[in-house]
């Protein structure tokens, strides 16, 4: 807490505007936090940690829902850990997004008609920092407009001075544990972007290609393939079966024809092959695809590249030159102008994998890189969960995780690229390989005949990194020390593969067995209101800027807050944005009647036996409602907290306690003042409560309540203890008359604000106190001489007898609602007729059949209200 936090609260002011305006409040209130130092941590300070760090977004991006959903909810763990007393750290920063960025730059350059290569390595690399400080980060700003809770002074970015030593120091630790490695494997190449990608930069979607059949060797030795990408035949270098399929016993180890070229090539017998799927022989290209790779290798089969890195066909005169897909067209031409095609199907809709950046088709391809040994590290990563160190919520996600760990492949670390952590590799003239750390000097000149290896690292090296590289590591930093390993990783399910375990392998090596947190949270994805992705092609994307613009970044905030259920996707629409936002309204109103009507927090709470039914009523569902959102954070259930705290504080103190009182502030005294300390305590309170989750206005609201300085540093408030069942039974009969009351008054089709005469029986029950706010909050005026019951109502025993002669005609409404009983008899009859007619039954759909049930139940409810309201009608 900074000194400012130690300031004596001054006298809270009763003066709100009428309306809550977001857009003046948000921006200046944020600043001042800041200022204040509210949102620094302190490594000296004895109060117990709390860390999170962000998940980077990457430098070129821009606020998504997914963010402000994320950000949300790691901002709420985060405002109420500090309210506990927690010195809570919340870490922010930016990855550097290798190739992402720099498509960026080369983008720019292609406008000035340049390339990267124009300019050279050194000099594009100091474009990249320079767009970096103009444009990138963006993000940042929106962070700040959404009200997040961060360290600014600690802000790190994956390619800063501390966080590249911490890249140099892991790497060299690996190499010389040899856990990394150089080899000639298959990976995801994009032709566009030039490099190796990770497989989270490929997306897969259906697209239109051929499925072409082609008959492989000549009279008796032939064979049938099929395949999507009859250009990679050039790289053929085996068919391979099943062996046990006795179709092709025969042909096992002899060598057959490859068509269109001078070579043969082996048949050979493995078990990867399914017999049962196609004609059961499959063409084994090694070089161009991970399956015939791994049969390539079993083998002993020469690997042919085929194609370069631009995907250009790089071999066999006649096609050598072009393009894939024009080589695709070309070589099925030439097969079928040969007889060798047996089957065409086209269009033949497969899944096909692109470059996330660049929408490009990705193309496996046999290439030298670098790789992580990932079998060791994988298995302490799956230990850690399975001996309890680390805790994934929800408990059925953990499935997924150990599949990943379980089954992990070595990971390709290196990229074809010149923006990011280059690889601290050198080469020697005499074939040397020296591994250079980031004290150590390069072993020599590039005169002497020293070259760096031009490959930079996967950006996901380095934010694997992130929860102790960002506090100093590898130096024994006092953040360090006080803030690892974090509390908890808040993230989407979406990448529990490929960043999640990363930072468990990484965490676990580097920190001498240390986990990097403690808890894994996982999110599902947001979505729009019927469940489906948001894309910008279908006009569903939103801009979450514009919403904040609009509603306020707590209407925003809350409504994400309400749809997060642990590790499920989250629908959102305009509309629930506005009810949240009405719901601040809400909020702001209701404090606004409490400032006008003397509500306070100073001094102590009065004595229960001085506070009426209702003030106890309330303070015991406040300490419940305490209670239960303590236990729904400490879950991780912030759907439920926020549908906890939106009905506590709707329902029962706006819609109850506060009508409630209006009648005890009209009669003054004593119990006024009780009521007035009671309800500055039960704002105080929900205010708390809310204001992780929406900051701006509960802080705007509760500092103007207290007299405080920020809610922000006020302290958490605690379940007393404090509950009143008698209170809680008794204000639950009072709403009981009130709700049905007031039903069947709108039933009658009276006016909200009409006056009714009205005989009270309560004698005897727990509502003879009540009778003032009973006839207040439904407008029923005292019997008088003339009175006449012409309804009575049995209600929590107690008996509400009402004169309607002078307000409704008895008659007619008896008349229009025997109308409205035989419409829905009637109704009633035929859907019932329909669901009996068993040739109706067979013929008709089901959602026909559905619609008349429903029509059915309809029917039967109208029915009983309808009859309901007669009863209770005198007779005219």
């Amino acid at each position: 807490m900074t000194e400012n936090a130690q300031q004596q609260p001054t006298a809270p002011s009763t003066e709100l505007p009428t309306q809550y305006a977001p857009a003046d409040v948000e921006g200046t209130l944020y600043e001042r936090w800041v200022e204040r130092g509210y949102f620094a941590a302190d490594a000296k300070s004895d109060k117990p940690a709390y860390t999170i760090v962000i998940p980077p977004p990457n430098v070129t991006g821009s606020l998504h829902l997914g963010h402000a959903f994320q950000h949300t909810l790691m901002d709420a763990l985060t405002r109420r850990k500090r309210m506990q007393g927690f010195e809570a750290l919340w870490l922010p920063g930016m990855d550097h997004a290798g190739i992402a960025t720099q498509n960026k730059v080369e983008q720019q350059l292609a406008e000035e008609g340049k390339s990267r290569h124009d300019l050279g390595r050194e000099e594009f690399v100091e474009r990249v920092w320079q767009w970096k400080e103009e444009y990138g980060g963006r993000i940042l700003g929106q962070m700040r407009r959404l009200g997040d809770g961060v360290d600014w002074d600690r802000e790190r970015f994956t390619m800063d001075e501390g966080l590249s030593k911490a890249v140099q120091t892991i790497f060299k630790k690996l190499f010389d544990d040899e856990l990394i490695y150089r080899a000639e494997r298959i990976i995801n190449w994009c032709p566009r972007c030039l490099t190796a990608i990770s497989d989270i930069e490929v997306e897969y979607q259906e697209d239109d290609g051929e499925l072409v059949s082609i008959k492989y060797g000549e009279g008796d030795e032939t064979l049938v393939v099929a395949t999507t990408r009859a250009e990679t035949m050039l790289g053929d270098t085996a068919v391979a079966v099943h062996p046990d399929d006795e179709r092709y016993k025969h042909l096992v180890g002899k060598r057959i024809k490859l068509p269109l070229t001078d070579r043969t090539i082996p048949v050979v017998a493995d078990t990867h092959v399914d017999p049962e799927f196609g004609t059961g022989a499959v063409k084994v290209t090694p070089a161009h695809d991970p399956n015939d790779f791994a049969i390539g290798q079993r083998h002993g089969l020469e690997s042919i590249t085929v194609m370069d890195e631009r995907a250009v066909i790089t071999v066999h005169g006649p096609f050598e030159g072009l393009d894939r897909f024009e080589a695709r067209s070309t070589i099925v031409a030439a097969l079928r102008s040969q007889g060798r095609i047996v089957a065409e199907k086209r269009p033949y809709v497969h899944s096909v994998g692109h470059c996330s950046r660049c929408q490009t088709t990705v193309e496996p391809r046999l290439s030298m890189q670098w790789w992580v040994k990932v079998a060791p590290l994988a298995q302490a990563a799956g230990d850690a969960v399975r001996d309890g160190r680390v805790a994934i919520h929800p408990a059925d996600m953990s499935k997924r995780y150990f599949d990943w760990v379980d089954n992990m492949h070595d990971w390709c670390i290196s990229r074809q690229l010149w923006w990011g952590h280059r690889i601290p590799v050198w080469y020697g003239p005499e074939g040397q390989v020296v591994c250079v750390g980031p004290d150590e000097e390069p072993p020599g000149t590039e005169a002497e005949g020293w070259k760096q290896d031009p490959d930079v690292l996967d950006t996901w090296f380095s934010s694997g990194l992130w929860p102790f590289s960002t506090l100093g590591w590898p130096e024994q930093t006092p953040d360090l020390e006080k803030f690892y390993p974090t509390d908890v990783l808040l993230t989407g399910h979406d990448i529990i593969f490929f960043w999640v375990a990363r930072m468990m392998m990484f965490g676990l090596y580097a920190m001498d067995g240390e986990v990097p947190f403690r808890t894994i949270t996982l999110t599902g994805l947001v979505r729009d209101q019927f469940g489906k992705k948001m894309s910008k092609s279908s006009g569903t994307a939103v801009d979450p800027l514009d919403w904040m613009n609009q509603y306020g970044s707590d209407a925003v905030r809350f409504t994400l807050a309400r749809g997060a259920n642990p590790g499920t996707d989250v629908p959102i629409g305009e509309e629930w944005v506005q009810a949240s936002r009405n719901f601040a309204n809400k909020i702001w109103n209701a404090t606004r009647f409490a400032l006008m009507n003397g509500a306070t927090v100073e001094g102590p709470l009065p004595d229960p036996s001085q506070m009426s039914a209702t003030d106890r009523w309330i303070l015991s569902r406040l300490n419940k409602t305490v209670a239960e959102v303590d236990a729904l954070y400490d879950d991780f259930q912030f759907a439920k907290l926020s549908d906890a705290l939106y009905h506590y504080a709707w329902d029962e103190v706006f819609d109850w306690y506060v009508e409630l009182s209006k009648t005890t502030f009209q009669a003054g005294g004593r119990g006024a003042e009780v009521s007035q300390r009671v309800l500055g305590e039960v704002l105080d309170v929900t205010l708390k409560l809310l204001h992780p989750v929406i900051p701006f206005v509960t802080d705007t609201l509760w500092t103007t309540l207290t007299g405080g300085e920020s809610v922000v540093i006020a302290d958490w408030p605690n379940d007393s203890g404090f509950r009143d069942e008698a209170a809680e039974q008794e204000i639950e009969a009072l709403q009981s008359v009130i709700t049905e009351v007031r039903r069947f008054r709108a039933d009658q089709g009276l006016q909200a604000g009409q006056r009714v005469p009205a005989r009270l029986t309560l004698d005897g029950t727990a509502l003879a106190p009540h009778e003032a706010a009973i006839r207040q909050l439904l407008r029923l005026q005292p019997e008088g001489d003339a009175f006449a019951a012409t309804a009575t109502l049995p209600v929590a025993g107690a008996t509400v007898a009402l004169d309607l002669s002078g307000t409704i005609d008895v008659a007619a409404e008896r008349k229009r609602l025997a109308k409205d009983l035989a419409a829905a008899e009637k109704e009633k009859s035929q859907a019932t007729a329909k669901l009996g007619n068993e040739a109706f039954l067979a013929k008709a759909p089901d959602n026909v059949v559905d619609k008349i049930r429903g029509r059915l139940a309809k029917a039967e409810e109208d029915i009983a209200r309808i009859q309901t309201q007669l009863d209770r009608l005198p007779q005219a």
